[in-house]
């Protein structure tokens, strides 16, 4: 138990272990076009920690991924036109092809711990992505999905994490 309280302690002391390395998304909502608020993204010894301050979104858990392209733009596919679908796919730098969790070194660099969204439409809690150096996220994009994330490719692929809700460039 004392390591555990260790581990979330640490992650919260973050800001101050390597200040000066962050990086804050504007997310766009891709439904609505408004401003779904922002996440800081910085370097931690444990890997990469998420901090959103975001608004506006539906109450629960939403998949939330590091995207292989900067751009939030929307794209064809299967003659449909797909909101954030100019991401591209999850970031798979070892070419795993396989959606996991993301401790998991056998999956997406990308795939990181589900986005909480509280009653009021408010996402705070931050979640490390052990997987993911700062370095390697810069020039993505981050991506919010309509729906939670089981950390598999089944019964559906990608977590099941469905319609892409929020994107932003990480630059």
């Amino acid at each position: 138990m004392k390591i555990k309280s260790a581990l979330i302690s640490s992650l919260f002391l973050t800001s101050s272990v390597f200040a000066g390395d962050s990086i804050t998304v504007d997310m766009t909502n891709l439904q609505t076009g408004e401003s779904a608020g922002t996440v800081t993204i910085s370097q931690h010894p444990l890997g990469t920690v998420f901090t959103p301050d975001m608004q506006n979104l539906s109450t629960g858990n939403h998949g939330f991924h590091v995207h292989q392209i900067a751009s939030c733009g929307p794209k064809q596919k299967n003659g449909k036109l797909v909101p954030g679908g100019a991401a591209g796919s999850h970031f798979d730098p070892a070419n795993t092809e396989r959606h996991a969790e993301p401790w998991d070194l056998h999956g997406h660099a990308g795939d990181l711990p589900a986005l909480y969204v509280d009653d009021n439409g408010m996402a705070t809690q931050p979640v490390l992505a052990p997987k993911l150096t700062f370095k390697q996220v810069r020039n993505r994009s981050l991506m919010v999905h309509m729906n939670g994330d089981n950390y598999s490719d089944h019964p559906k692929p990608l977590g099941g994490g469905g319609a892409r809700l929020a994107c932003g460039v990480i630059k």
